[in-house]
C-alpha cells in the first residue's frame, strides 16, 4: 500500500486523536472529590443508623428483665399490704372487732388506725415494725410511709427478716396510703372507709413502676 506524505499526516493525526481519546476515557473511570465526599456522607449516615439500632436492641434485651424484677417486687409488696386487716382500731386493741367509730378504740381516736384524719406516714403504734416477730405491722394503714431500704433494712427485705435479698441492691420500694372514700367511684363510702395503696419500685436503667390497689372497710372487724 502506498501512503504519501499527506495521507501519512492524516493517519498520524488520527492516531494522536485516538490515543488522546483513550487517555481521557481512562481518566474518566475514577471518581471526583465531590462524589467521594457524598459517598462518605451517605455511608456515615447509614452507619449511625445501624449503630442506633444495635444500641436499642442491646438496651431492649436487658430492660425487660429489670422491669420484670421491679414489677415482681411491687406485686409482692402490694399483696402483702392488701392482705392485712383494715380496722378502725389497732388489731391488738380489745375493741378492734366491734368499734364503729375511732372513739370506740381503747385510748380514743388519737391512737386509732385513722390517725385522727392525719396523713399515713408511720405505723400505729409507732413501735411496730415490718421486721419484728413480736410487734409487726398488722393493719393496711400501718404501711403508710413505708420504704425500703430504710434504717432497718439495707435493701429489699422479706417480711420478718431484715436481711437484704441478694441481687436487689439497686432497687427501692415505697408505699403511700391515702383515703379515697366519699368520691367517685367510692362516693357511697365515708372518706376513711376506702384506702388507696400505691406501691412504687425504682431500679436500674431509670426503671420506675407503680402499682395501685384498694381496700374497703365494710365492717368493723375487717
Amino acid at each position: 500500500m502506498c501512503v504519501n506524505r499527506q495521507n501519512w499526516r492524516r493517519f498520524g493525526v488520527t492516531q494522536v486523536k485516538y490515543q488522546l481519546g483513550v487517555t481521557q476515557a481512562k481518566h474518566q473511570l475514577g471518581v471526583t472529590l465531590v462524589e467521594l465526599v457524598v459517598f462518605m456522607v451517605i455511608v456515615s449516615v447509614a452507619l449511625v443508623g445501624v449503630l442506633k439500632v444495635l444500641e436499642i436492641t442491646n438496651k431492649g434485651s436487658t430492660d425487660p428483665l429489670v422491669r420484670k424484677q421491679a414489677i415482681s417486687i411491687a406485686e409482692s409488696l402490694l399483696l402483702e399490704v392488701e392482705q392485712q386487716p383494715f380496722t378502725l382500731c389497732d388489731p391488738d386493741d380489745a375493741n378492734a372487732a366491734t368499734a364503729i367509730t375511732t372513739a370506740d378504740c381503747t385510748g380514743g381516736a388519737a391512737v386509732s388506725q385513722d390517725k385522727g384524719g392525719a396523713d399515713f406516714t408511720s405505723p400505729t403504734p409507732n413501735t411496730e415494725s415490718r421486721y419484728s416477730a413480736t410487734n409487726p405491722l398488722d393493719n393496711v394503714a400501718d404501711y403508710g410511709g413505708f420504704t425500703m431500704p430504710d434504717a432497718n433494712c439495707a435493701g429489699i427485705c422479706s417480711p420478718g427478716d431484715n436481711t437484704p435479698l441478694l441481687g436487689l441492691g439497686a432497687y427501692t420500694a415505697s408505699v403511700t396510703i391515702t383515703r379515697v372514700g366519699a368520691a367517685a367511684p367510692f362516693a357511697a363510702f365515708p372518706l376513711s372507709a376506702v384506702l388507696q395503696i400505691a406501691v412504687r419500685v425504682t431500679g436500674p436503667a431509670n426503671t420506675d413502676v407503680t402499682l395501685t390497689g384498694y381496700r374497703v372497710r365494710y365492717a368493723p372487724n375487717i
